[in-house]
Protein backbone atom coordinates (compact mmCIF):
# COMPACT_ATOMS: atom_id res chain seq x y z
CA UNK A 1 0.00 0.00 0.00
CA UNK A 2 1.77 3.12 -1.09
CA UNK A 3 1.31 6.62 1.38
CA UNK A 4 -0.81 8.18 -0.59
CA UNK A 5 -3.22 5.48 -0.43
CA UNK A 6 -3.02 5.76 3.44
CA UNK A 7 -3.06 9.53 3.60
CA UNK A 8 -5.94 9.07 1.77
CA UNK A 9 -7.69 6.58 4.13
CA UNK A 10 -6.36 8.18 7.65
CA UNK A 11 -7.89 11.54 6.73
CA UNK A 12 -10.85 11.22 4.20
CA UNK A 13 -9.26 13.57 1.37
CA UNK A 14 -9.73 13.01 -2.08
CA UNK A 15 -7.44 11.69 -4.09
CA UNK A 16 -7.61 13.67 -6.72
CA UNK A 17 -5.26 16.13 -4.88
CA UNK A 18 -2.72 13.38 -4.90
CA UNK A 19 1.04 14.06 -6.19
CA UNK A 20 3.55 11.42 -7.16
CA UNK A 21 6.50 10.83 -4.73
CA UNK A 22 9.43 13.48 -5.02
CA UNK A 23 12.71 13.33 -2.94
CA UNK A 24 14.81 15.82 -1.72
CA UNK A 25 14.28 19.41 -0.57
CA UNK A 26 18.14 20.63 -0.28
CA UNK A 27 17.92 24.87 -1.57
CA UNK A 28 14.15 24.72 -1.94
CA UNK A 29 11.68 26.51 -0.22
CA UNK A 30 7.88 25.80 -0.07
CA UNK A 31 5.56 28.27 -0.54
CA UNK A 32 1.71 28.04 0.68
CA UNK A 33 0.19 31.15 -1.01
CA UNK A 34 -2.85 31.75 0.08
CA UNK A 35 -5.77 30.00 2.41
CA UNK A 36 -7.17 27.22 0.74
CA UNK A 37 -8.50 23.65 2.10
CA UNK A 38 -7.00 21.47 -0.30
CA UNK A 39 -2.81 22.81 -0.31
CA UNK A 40 -0.45 20.49 1.95
CA UNK A 41 2.63 18.30 1.69
CA UNK A 42 3.04 15.19 3.28
CA UNK A 43 5.97 14.22 4.24
CA UNK A 44 7.09 10.27 4.35
CA UNK A 45 9.53 9.66 7.42
CA UNK A 46 12.72 7.65 7.36
CA UNK A 47 11.58 5.50 10.21
CA UNK A 48 8.71 4.41 12.39
CA UNK A 49 7.50 7.33 14.30
CA UNK A 50 7.22 5.61 17.46
CA UNK A 51 9.24 8.23 19.21
CA UNK A 52 10.49 9.07 22.75
CA UNK A 53 12.02 12.13 22.55
CA UNK A 54 12.48 13.84 18.91
CA UNK A 55 14.43 17.24 17.98
CA UNK A 56 11.78 18.91 15.32
CA UNK A 57 13.56 21.99 13.17
CA UNK A 58 12.61 24.06 10.69
CA UNK A 59 12.90 27.46 9.24
CA UNK A 60 9.33 29.34 8.58
CA UNK A 61 8.17 32.98 7.53
CA UNK A 62 4.81 34.38 7.68
CA UNK A 63 2.74 37.52 7.36
CA UNK A 64 -0.09 36.24 8.59
CA UNK A 65 -2.16 38.31 11.33
CA UNK A 66 -0.72 36.83 14.84
CA UNK A 67 -4.63 36.60 15.73
CA UNK A 68 -4.84 34.00 13.18
CA UNK A 69 -4.34 30.37 14.13
CA UNK A 70 -1.57 28.52 11.87
CA UNK A 71 -0.55 24.85 11.85
CA UNK A 72 3.13 24.67 11.33
CA UNK A 73 3.36 20.17 11.71
CA UNK A 74 0.78 17.83 11.64
CA UNK A 75 1.32 13.96 12.47
CA UNK A 76 -1.71 11.85 12.87
CA UNK A 77 -2.82 8.45 13.77
CA UNK A 78 -6.28 7.24 12.68
CA UNK A 79 -7.22 8.09 16.32
CA UNK A 80 -5.00 10.65 17.28
CA UNK A 81 -2.99 13.75 16.78
CA UNK A 82 0.15 12.57 17.70
CA UNK A 83 2.33 15.86 17.34
CA UNK A 84 0.71 19.17 16.43
CA UNK A 85 2.78 22.50 16.64
CA UNK A 86 0.63 25.50 16.19
CA UNK A 87 0.92 29.11 16.40
CA UNK A 88 -2.07 29.72 18.45
CA UNK A 89 -4.82 32.58 18.04
CA UNK A 90 -3.00 34.53 20.75
CA UNK A 91 0.30 34.18 19.77
CA UNK A 92 1.37 31.69 21.55
CA UNK A 93 3.37 28.83 19.77
CA UNK A 94 2.32 25.61 21.04
CA UNK A 95 2.10 21.51 20.44
CA UNK A 96 -0.09 18.74 21.24
CA UNK A 97 0.71 15.22 21.82
CA UNK A 98 -2.66 13.31 22.02
CA UNK A 99 -4.22 15.97 24.13
CA UNK A 100 -3.69 19.31 26.19
CA UNK A 101 -1.56 21.29 24.29
CA UNK A 102 1.72 22.67 26.08
CA UNK A 103 1.92 26.88 25.14
CA UNK A 104 5.00 29.24 25.16
CA UNK A 105 5.63 33.07 24.32
CA UNK A 106 8.29 33.30 21.78
CA UNK A 107 9.37 35.74 19.03
CA UNK A 108 6.34 36.34 16.49
CA UNK A 109 6.24 34.72 13.48
CA UNK A 110 7.10 37.65 10.44
CA UNK A 111 7.55 38.11 6.76
CA UNK A 112 11.47 37.69 7.80
CA UNK A 113 12.56 33.70 8.41
CA UNK A 114 12.71 32.97 11.61
CA UNK A 115 14.45 29.59 12.65
CA UNK A 116 12.45 27.35 15.16
CA UNK A 117 13.20 24.21 17.05
CA UNK A 118 11.22 21.70 19.69
CA UNK A 119 13.05 19.19 21.71
CA UNK A 120 10.96 16.91 23.84
CA UNK A 121 11.83 14.02 25.69
CA UNK A 122 9.55 11.15 27.54
CA UNK A 123 11.89 9.90 30.46
CA UNK A 124 12.00 13.38 32.60
CA UNK A 125 8.90 15.16 30.07
CA UNK A 126 11.10 18.39 29.71
CA UNK A 127 9.91 20.63 26.25
CA UNK A 128 11.30 24.06 24.94
CA UNK A 129 11.47 25.95 21.84
CA UNK A 130 14.32 26.99 20.63
CA UNK A 131 14.46 30.62 18.29
CA UNK A 132 17.28 31.54 16.52
CA UNK A 133 19.34 29.12 18.57
CA UNK A 134 17.87 30.58 22.09
CA UNK A 135 16.06 28.27 23.88
CA UNK A 136 12.80 29.14 25.59
CA UNK A 137 12.28 28.13 29.76
CA UNK A 138 12.09 24.55 29.87
CA UNK A 139 8.25 22.96 30.64
CA UNK A 140 7.19 19.52 31.99
CA UNK A 141 5.06 18.00 29.62
CA UNK A 142 3.60 14.38 29.61
CA UNK A 143 6.59 12.43 30.70
CA UNK A 144 6.55 8.84 30.00
CA UNK A 145 4.32 9.61 27.34
CA UNK A 146 5.00 7.76 23.83
CA UNK A 147 4.45 9.46 20.40
CA UNK A 148 2.66 6.05 18.38
CA UNK A 149 3.35 5.46 14.62
CA UNK A 150 2.07 4.22 11.84
CA UNK A 151 0.57 8.17 11.43
CA UNK A 152 1.10 10.42 8.82
CA UNK A 153 2.65 13.71 8.29
CA UNK A 154 1.74 17.29 6.98
CA UNK A 155 2.63 20.41 6.15
CA UNK A 156 -0.07 23.13 5.70
CA UNK A 157 -2.79 22.06 7.06
CA UNK A 158 -4.35 20.77 10.09
CA UNK A 159 -5.75 16.96 8.91
CA UNK A 160 -8.30 16.84 12.21
CA UNK A 161 -11.29 14.51 10.97
CA UNK A 162 -13.35 15.99 14.04
CA UNK A 163 -13.75 19.27 12.10
CA UNK A 164 -14.52 17.33 9.33
CA UNK A 165 -11.34 17.49 7.67
CA UNK A 166 -9.10 20.36 6.94
CA UNK A 167 -10.16 23.83 7.32
CA UNK A 168 -8.73 26.96 5.20
CA UNK A 169 -9.17 29.20 8.27
CA UNK A 170 -6.40 27.04 10.17
CA UNK A 171 -4.07 26.54 6.74
CA UNK A 172 -0.81 28.03 6.71
CA UNK A 173 0.33 30.73 4.21
CA UNK A 174 3.85 31.63 4.06
CA UNK A 175 7.18 29.90 3.21
CA UNK A 176 8.73 26.65 4.97
CA UNK A 177 11.98 25.25 4.41
CA UNK A 178 14.64 23.26 6.11
CA UNK A 179 12.72 20.80 7.78
CA UNK A 180 14.45 18.11 9.97
CA UNK A 181 13.95 15.59 12.54
CA UNK A 182 15.78 13.33 14.96
CA UNK A 183 14.41 10.72 17.17
CA UNK A 184 16.36 12.16 20.28
CA UNK A 185 16.66 15.45 21.55
CA UNK A 186 20.20 17.40 20.14
CA UNK A 187 22.28 19.31 22.69
CA UNK A 188 22.70 23.16 22.71
CA UNK A 189 25.45 23.40 20.59
CA UNK A 190 23.84 21.02 17.45
CA UNK A 191 20.88 23.07 17.79
CA UNK A 192 22.83 26.86 17.25
CA UNK A 193 25.20 25.22 14.93
CA UNK A 194 21.74 24.11 13.03
CA UNK A 195 20.43 27.69 13.05
CA UNK A 196 24.01 29.02 11.35
CA UNK A 197 23.74 26.55 8.82
CA UNK A 198 26.56 24.34 10.07
CA UNK A 199 27.19 20.88 9.30
CA UNK A 200 24.76 18.51 12.25
CA UNK A 201 23.43 15.02 11.95
CA UNK A 202 21.18 14.13 9.41
CA UNK A 203 18.25 14.10 10.90
CA UNK A 204 17.07 10.29 11.25
CA UNK A 205 13.54 10.76 10.93
CA UNK A 206 13.34 13.51 8.42
CA UNK A 207 16.19 15.22 6.36
CA UNK A 208 15.62 18.23 4.12
CA UNK A 209 18.02 17.40 1.82
CA UNK A 210 17.06 13.92 0.74
CA UNK A 211 13.05 14.07 2.12
CA UNK A 212 10.78 12.24 0.11
CA UNK A 213 7.37 14.55 0.07
CA UNK A 214 4.63 14.67 -1.88
CA UNK A 215 2.97 18.20 -3.09
CA UNK A 216 -0.81 18.60 -3.03
CA UNK A 217 -2.94 21.04 -4.40
CA UNK A 218 -1.22 25.00 -5.08
CA UNK A 219 1.94 24.94 -3.07
CA UNK A 220 5.08 25.72 -4.99
CA UNK A 221 8.75 24.52 -4.56
CA UNK A 222 11.09 26.84 -5.40
CA UNK A 223 14.71 27.66 -5.43
CA UNK A 224 16.12 29.33 -2.31
CA UNK A 225 17.18 32.56 -3.44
Amino acid sequence: MTFAVILLGVFGLSSSFSSATQMGLSDKVLVFPYETDFSFVALIPQKEMGLRAFTLCMRVATELPEERQIILFAYRTADFDELNVWREKDGRVSFYMSGDGCFFHLPPLTTFRSSLCLTWESRTGLAAFWVEGKRSTYQVYKPGHIIRPKGSVILGQDPDKHLGGLEAVQSFVGEVTDVNMWDYVLSRSMIQAWHYGHKVPKGNVFDWATLEYEVNGNVLVVDDD
